[in-house]
């Protein structure tokens, strides 16, 4: 049998619920744009492709051989897709434990260091995807009859999407002050 907890226990536990409370899903989308659509359209096709290789599969048992590979892609596509409107939003995990070591004057620099950074490994992954995209042209999907290279033209462009909107951050991060930062950093961790 438990015991009740105690009084002080219960102020404690009453303290950290007000100083840690996790942000709750909401149903706004103001924060959905234009292009963020594609990433939905992509979710949308790929739920049903899926839920037809299951159905043909598993209650048919005889299944669709194209749908495998295309979900597949589309996985690639909607990962891909998706992480620039990651990056739109300045959604990418982050290890915030450094932030809360740095002094508040080295918080912008650092800020638009690691945006940089992100701008550099973008870029870099945006022209391994040309070359594969160049190098595979040739080939085509086994299933259907379309060049393999489309995954990777694909992948490129949402990679060098992703360098553009990091660039644009960096300048945000310029023209911020450092006490926005901050709250832009620590907002998702604690609300006020």
């Amino acid at each position: 049998m438990t015991t009740p907890p105690e009084p002080d226990e219960q102020a404690a536990d009453a303290r950290q619920t007000d100083t840690l409370h996790v942000d709750e899903v909401s149903a706004d989308i103001s924060d959905v744009y234009w292009i963020d659509a594609p990433v939905l359209i992509i979710f949308w096709i790929l739920l049903g492709i899926v839920m037809l290789q299951f159905v043909t599969r598993y209650v048919f048992n005889d299944s669709v051989g194209w749908t495998e590979e295309i979900a597949r892609y589309l996985l690639i596509f909607l990962t891909f897709i998706g992480s620039v409107t990651c990056v739109r939003q300045g959604a990418h995990i982050f290890l915030e434990f450094f932030y809360r070591y740095v002094p508040l004057a080295g918080i912008k620099p650092l800020t638009v260091l690691v945006e940089l950074i992100n701008t550099t490994f973008f870029s870099a992954a945006g022209y391994l995807c040309v070359e594969l995209a160049i190098e595979t042209a040739h080939q085509n999907m086994v299933s259907i009859n379309l060049p393999k290279g489309i995954i990777y033209w694909t992948v490129a462009v949402c990679c060098f999407a992703m360098a553009l909107l990091s660039v644009y951050r960096v300048v945000q991060r310029l023209r911020t002050p450092t006490e926005r930062i901050v709250d832009d950093i620590t907002k998702p961790l604690v609300s006020g």
